[in-house]
């Protein structure tokens, strides 16, 4: 099925036989299990995603969410076999309709890039060819997956580029990349990556650098896109906010790990992890008195390559008592379809009892001052030393 912009075809995936139900299937379009990317360094080995599963339906938006380092990109580009690095080795599996992309060479790969699996990147100025013009770089794509003619893909980057809100898209299309605002770098993007109707998209930090109005087009874009082609999306941020009311499931990532999973309004209403409760708690508010202070998590994320022994959360978490410092907690179910990893979770009584005593202490079991008087302690506290 594809869609029609101004008289042009545009590639789609069969969103409307999806929604009709003769798609329909119980398999998920995607299903990524224990998935680890570990680069070998001059220090030891670094692991960068340590175990990730999730799976996701067509139709479905799925948020990654986490601190910078935290893991998301690396798993992003594992997803989608793109680490090429010789000192990197990916295990576990991630099957794409069935058929496992891992095992798949880079020629193989190279006819799912586009008409099975697009990605969008961080900087749109240095995913774009500066030495190219954008209507050549989506042209591409068309002619060698979908064997158009030189006419017809013009064509149809003209009208790729006014499907993501590109004015005057006739004379954009002959622009290079440096002659285009952010933002309209980021929707050339968007274009490039659905040009040949995908039927997953990740799109990474999609609005970094970029205004908050034209953030929020971004990523209205990107959820009808989804919409209109019953695509699958992984959304990834370091923002719990971008991904409220636009995703059906959330990953909280610390450390390359998954420490929270759940859909999403199960997961803003009942985190588990004080890792999530903090990012919340980091979200400005409106309703907050002009001038508050913000709320941060203190310390930062650990070296990979040197991963503290029991929980990797523990420096920098209030509840951390004894034994997080000694296991690593495994995925607990809080509730079907919500897993978390940790010991003592938020709005639990074993959390309660724990965040007490380390009040009553002034400190947590790794050494975090703690006070009752903050749910989070300010930037510039930290573990005694």
């Amino acid at each position: 099925m594809s869609a029609i912009v101004n008289g042009t075809s545009l590639p789609g995936n069969g969103a409307s036989a999806h929604r009709n139900g003769a798609d329909a299937t119980d398999e998920p379009l995607l299903d990524v299990r224990d998935l680890r990317t570990t680069f070998s360094t001059p220090h030891g080995p670094l692991v960068a995603v340590d175990g990730v599963s999730l799976q996701l339906r067509r139709g479905e938006a799925y948020g990654i969410v986490g601190e910078s380092g935290s893991g998301k990109t690396v798993l992003a580009r594992s997803m989608l076999n793109l680490v090429a690095a010789r000192n990197a080795e990916t295990t576990g599996s991630v099957r794409l309709r069935g058929r496992d992309l891992l095992t798949l060479s880079p020629r193989k790969m190279r006819d799912v890039w586009g008409p099975e699996a697009a990605m969008i990147f961080q900087d749109p100025m240095t995913a774009l060819n500066a030495t190219m013009r954008v209507g050549d770089q989506i042209t591409e794509s068309l002619r060698h997956h979908l064997d158009m003619g030189r006419g017809e893909a013009q064509d149809t980057a003209v009208a790729l580029l006014k499907s993501v809100g590109i004015p005057e898209a006739e004379r954009r299309v002959r622009a290079y990349p440096h002659q285009l605002s952010g933002g309209m770098r980021q929707r050339v993007t968007i274009a490039i990556a659905l040009a040949c109707g995908p039927k997953l998209l990740v799109a990474d930090e999609p609005t970094t650098a970029l205004d908050v109005t034209i953030q929020r087009q971004i990523l209205d874009l990107l959820d009808r896109a989804r919409r209109d082609r019953a695509m699958g999306l992984i959304l990834i941020t370091h923002d719990l906010g971008v991904v409220a009311g636009r995703t059906d499931h959330i990953a909280v990532m610390y450390a390359g790990r998954v420490v929270e999973r759940a859909p999403t309004p199960v997961l803003f209403a009942r985190r588990r992890h004080p890792y999530t409760e903090g990012l919340l708690k980091s979200i400005p508010r409106l309703s907050d008195p002009s001038h508050t202070r913000l709320q941060v998590i203190p310390g930062r994320p650990p070296e990979l390559v040197d991963r503290p022994a029991g929980c990797a959360f523990a420096p920098r978490c209030r509840h951390a008592q004894a034994r997080c410092l000694e296991e690593q907690p495994p995925l607990l179910v809080a509730e079907p379809g919500h897993e978390h990893a940790c010991f003592f979770p938020v709005g639990t009584p074993e959390g309660a009892e724990a965040l007490a005593r380390n009040e009553a202490a002034g400190r947590s079991a790794a050494g975090l001052p703690v006070s009752p008087d903050a749910t989070l302690v300010t930037a510039d506290a930290g573990p005694a030393g």
